[in-house]
């Protein structure tokens, strides 16, 4: 069954099943959060607790098999379901929390845990009562992971980590968190492993939650490990393949990220024909504007051929055939023409553009960060100039 979204652009990539969960998911946003949501952007976090209530709904983890407490829904495509309908209706912060338990995090424990591992975490994953993180990030370097500084010592049955992470989503939040260190300080690449380190194990510190320009109820955080004795049982994957296990991973994050652009451009665009349709100047609706509609044309048609270009790229993933140089494509661009449409559409809003009671201005707040995370879109071009064979 092909979806018409919006009875102009028919798309073929979900069935019934797809806008099944679509729908559901959407009255549960209109029933749970979006009464809150308002308030949770002044908290500058989520609860918990809302974790619990998808955990217990469903929408959490859906690729974890059945015999672990999941739902056996190994299809990226329920995750574009979940995070288009947050970006609908304006829940940037949302989305991305749940992206990153979905989309980032769960692949880790789906491909490399063992079963003792499985059995210990997916339940509670499932169930949304172990929140996941995933901590690579330091303050003294971003995308250059093979420069990370934390480290950890084997001794005896346990690793000992110390060092620092920052710009950790759900770092306030989360139970579990992936985290990224160098088990062999002599080597750059091979050196490095990643390890399960869990709420309230001694020496596992959180500072603050960061202030940030937007999404501001996505928590994020600084982490500091002094001592951290983690169990040789938390090793997640192999000791010193943790840069490979990552670089494996990346692509369908980079996916979720573009996908939550056009996405989130999608929702401005439409928000702005609405609002240039009612909102009147010199006597008749600014849309009816040469310029008004130039601008618009434009956005929409932009919007459509990145969702075109989106859809073949997680056609490609589904047949696991996506490449990192694709996902870096779909990235960087699909990034970048969100924070034109951001811009252009605020722009259109006027004044009103420029006030957080709108949607448009929360939407263009949020958008800064999608052109920096993941990787930021300079590291993007790299990657793809790189499989061009142009390496400097």
């Amino acid at each position: 069954m092909a979806r018409e979204d919006n009875n102009r652009f028919r798309r073929e990539l979900f069935d019934e099943d797809h806008e099944a969960v679509r729908n559901g998911f959407r009255r549960f946003l209109v029933k749970e959060v979006q009464p809150h949501y308002e308030q949770w952007e002044r908290d500058g976090i989520i609860p918990h607790a809302l974790f619990e209530a998808l955990g217990e709904s469903g929408y959490l983890c859906m690729a974890v098999p059945e015999a672990y407490g999941g739902q056996g829904l190994a299809d990226f495509r329920f995750s574009i379901v979940l995070t288009e309908e947050c970006l609908a209706l304006g829940m940037t912060s949302l989305a991305s929390g749940i992206a990153l338990v979905n989309d980032v995090a769960l692949p880790y424990f789906l491909d490399y845990t063992n079963e003792e591992q499985k059995r210990r975490w997916f339940p509670g994953m499932v169930a949304g009562k172990l929140v996941t993180a995933i901590a690579m990030t330091e303050p003294s370097g971003g995308s250059d992971l093979a420069a990370l500084r934390t480290t950890a010592r084997l001794d005896g049955d346990a690793y000992v980590v110390n060092g620092s992470k920052t710009f950790i989503t759900n770092g306030i939040n989360a139970d579990l968190v992936l985290t990224a260190v160098k088990t062999d300080v002599s080597n750059r690449h091979g050196g490095i492993s990643l390890l399960v380190i869990e709420r309230g194990m001694a020496g596992f510190e959180r500072g603050r939650n960061l202030e940030k320009l937007g999404q501001h109820s996505q928590d994020t955080a600084e982490l500091f490990f002094n001592d951290v004795r983690v169990p040789k049982s938390n090793l997640i994957g192999t000791e010193n393949q943790g840069f490979v296990h990552m670089m494996t991973n990346l692509p369908q994050e980079r996916l979720s990220i573009a996908n939550s652009a056009v996405a989130a451009s999608r929702a401005a665009l439409e928000w702005t024909l609405a609002y240039v349709k009612e909102r009147v100047a010199f006597g008749k609706p600014i849309g009816t504007f040469q310029h008004s509609r130039q601008v618009l044309a434009g956005i929409r048609t932009e919007v459509e051929i990145a969702q075109v270009f989106i859809d073949r790229c997680t056609g490609l993933h589904l047949k696991h055939e996506l490449t990192a140089e694709q996902a870096a494509m779909a990235k960087w661009w699909c990034t970048d023409l969100q924070g034109r449409v951001m811009d252009q559409c605020l722009q259109l809003f006027g004044g009103y553009g420029y006030m957080t009671e709108f949607p448009i201005a929360r939407a263009w707040a949020d958008a800064r960060i999608m052109r920096i995370f993941g990787g930021t879109n300079e590291i993007m071009k790299e990657i793809i100039g790189k499989a061009e064979g142009l390496s400097g």
